[in-house]
């Protein structure tokens, strides 16, 4: 084969070959090489709390599915502000985001509490999530903030169980025992204990403890056995009381500075939204094992005698929220919008919900429940 020949050859297999990278390139989305982009977060949470380690998961999962590209740095509560005072840390770009809970903004609007105070109508925390992305409950919740002037973009995770009615120095047989009891609670909660009669106020979760501890609260509740647990209301309660409808359905809400997320590539967007729904089931599941375990070992361990909130309290409960809705629904526009909306909801996915689910509390008692000894002859 002379030279040209060989020089010809070469020229077109050169040509082929970048001719298909080419092609090949077109195939393939285009991988940005952009510098890390740093944000600095804050909870609402003490360091120690099981809710701040949630917080983390969140950061730890979008920290590893951007590969870094996004790195979220987590700080406790008061690291840079108090915990109420987080959202207009946010908007205000003091910090890049936070996590919480929507309840903490009851003082912006009474309609913000209706994500995570009161009954929601029978809906447990997930039907309210399910309300929250399916039913209308996320634009609502997006109008209001911006109706505010928050420069805020807000994700709803992860489903709370039932709060406990909470710990007390002895247990609580009827409402009236509860009268001009000094108490912990936040939110719309913080009503319906007021039409008990209770003495209300609404503490960040560090102070609960040691407001106890000095008898500034005679009685308080907070969130789970695991939170409870860490935060040390078993040294100074033995007592606590289980079930309530004054918290029955929260989640938590993870928030960004609005320009912050805008000005992200769409891919990390869509990260940060996929580490969202990630976290909401990792949370749930967490939060079983956890929960449980911390429950069983404050009885065996720390001397703690759990009792089930009578039901005359329960339905004492949901006649204070009758009035709270009636007389909240006429002073605000958005309470009332976001009411109904939850309310038709809730008429057609509880009534699913509970036509369909079997009694779980059946088949642990059979395997599970004590049994009658047996008599002697």
């Amino acid at each position: 084969m002379s030279d040209k020949k060989v020089q010809s050859r070469r020229k077109f297999l050169t040509t082929t070959s970048a001719a298909a990278a080419g092609a090949g390139a077109l195939s393939f989305p285009m991988i940005s090489k952009a510098q890390t982009v740093n944000l600095r977060f804050q909870s609402t949470w003490p360091a120690k709390d099981i809710f701040h380690e949630y917080a983390q998961d969140f950061c730890d999962k979008v920290n590893k599915m951007s590969s870094g590209r996004l790195k979220i740095d987590l700080l406790p509560a008061g690291s840079v502000v108090k915990a109420f005072d987080l959202l207009d840390a946010v908007s205000k770009g003091t910090l890049d985001g936070g996590h919480g809970v929507v309840a903490y903004w009851y003082g912006k609007s009474p309609a913000l509490a209706l994500w995570g105070s009161g009954p929601a109508f029978g809906m447990d925390a997930n039907m309210v999530l399910a309300w929250h992305k399916y039913g209308g409950g996320k634009a609502m919740l997006d109008g209001i903030y911006k109706s505010l002037n928050l420069d805020v973009v807000s994700y709803l995770y992860g489903p709370m169980p039932t709060q406990p009615l909470g710990w007390f120095k002895k247990p609580v047989t009827k409402v009236d025992e509860m009268k001009g009891l000094k108490y912990r609670t936040v939110g719309l909660s913080i009503d319906i204990f007021k039409d008990f009669g209770v003495s209300v106020n609404a503490l960040p979760g560090a102070e609960i403890v040691p407001a106890m501890d000095r008898g500034l609260l005679d009685a308080a509740e907070f969130n789970n056995a695991s939170s409870d647990r860490i935060l040390g209301f078993p040294d100074v309660s033995k007592v606590c009381m289980l079930q309530s409808f004054h918290q029955a359905s929260e989640q938590f809400e993870i928030l960004f500075n609005k320009k912050k997320v805008d000005a992200l590539p769409a891919e990390l967007r869509a990260m940060i939204d996929n580490a969202v729904e990630a976290s909401s089931a990792d949370m749930s599941w967490k939060a079983i094992d956890r929960y449980s375990k911390d429950y069983i070992e404050m009885q065996e361990k720390q001397g703690v005698k759990f009792y089930k909130t009578p039901d005359s309290i329960l339905r004492a409960q949901l006649a204070a929220w009758d009035k709270i809705i009636d007389a909240k629904s006429q002073e605000n526009a958005d309470f009332k919008r976001v009411l109904e909306s939850m309310r038709t909801f809730a008429q057609r996915a509880c009534r699913w919900q509970n036509d369909t689910l079997v009694d779980y509390k059946m088949a642990y008692n059979h395997f599970f429940g004590r049994k009658a000894p047996a008599k002697k002859s």
